[in-house]
């Protein structure tokens, strides 16, 4: 593959996910659905052209699991601290609703179309095409690039800041690329991934029964 690979599919990816998916008008389940598919056939197509399974993050599940599952009982830790600390709750923003389709989106939508589509996208193909383009540092830069200006219209729908957001999400990307790099594998940021998120929305419908709505944002990843 050429150098321009990477670059090129990190630019793909930030236009699918802030323009061509947004035009689809998807629901949530459909949005859910499209960016499995398409992470799912990205990494067939890597694996066809020649990109290797441990490239692509698809080996090493044993260390993947346990360094996986180190890094995640730290927000899971967090997240019922949090929760056995009234005086912190007014510290999360707190809905006003709680989603017709909660269940399905915490066992569903965040699993599968949230983290299973970004680190299979971000962590496996883009990885394995940037790591192969590029010194460590400068791949590490173009994925936190491209992982930050991902999460652009999200943020844009959701009401929240921009600027913070794409920050956020790209300081989390070199977080799980750590992991990604230390385990070799994939599995281990996407345990982090999903405990941060599955349990970020637990503790605010948690909350939201408790108290009731307060403000503060959670920011996405």
């Amino acid at each position: 593959m050429s150098r321009a690979a990477g670059p090129a599919t990190a630019a793909a990816l930030v236009a699918w996910n802030n323009a061509v998916l947004p035009a689809l008008r998807l629901s949530s389940r459909g949005r859910a659905t499209s960016g499995t598919l398409v992470a799912l056939g990205a990494t067939a197509a890597g694996l066809a052209r020649g990109l290797h399974r441990d490239e692509l993050g698809l080996g090493n599940v044993r260390s993947g699991l346990a360094w996986g599952s180190a890094a995640a009982a730290v927000p899971v830790v967090g997240y019922v601290g949090a929760l056995a600390m009234p005086s912190l709750h007014s510290r999360f923003t707190v809905p006003d609703e709680v989603r017709h389709d909660f269940a399905e989106w915490v066992s569903a939508h965040i699993p599968f179309g949230t983290v299973v589509t970004e680190e299979l996208l971000f962590r496996g193909v883009l990885t394995a095409l940037t790591d192969r383009a590029f010194p460590p540092a400068a791949a590490t830069a173009v994925r936190a690039t491209a992982f930050g200006l991902w999460h652009v219209h999200p943020a844009h729908v959701a009401g929240d800041s921009v600027v913070g957001t794409v920050a956020f999400t790209a300081a989390a990307s070199i977080l799980f690329d750590r992991l990604r790099a230390v385990s070799g594998s994939v599995l281990a940021p996407a345990l982090l991934h999903l405990a941060v998120n599955v349990g970020g929305a637990l503790l605010l419908r948690r909350i939201r029964v408790v108290t009731g709505p307060v403000e503060v944002p959670l920011p996405p990843v």
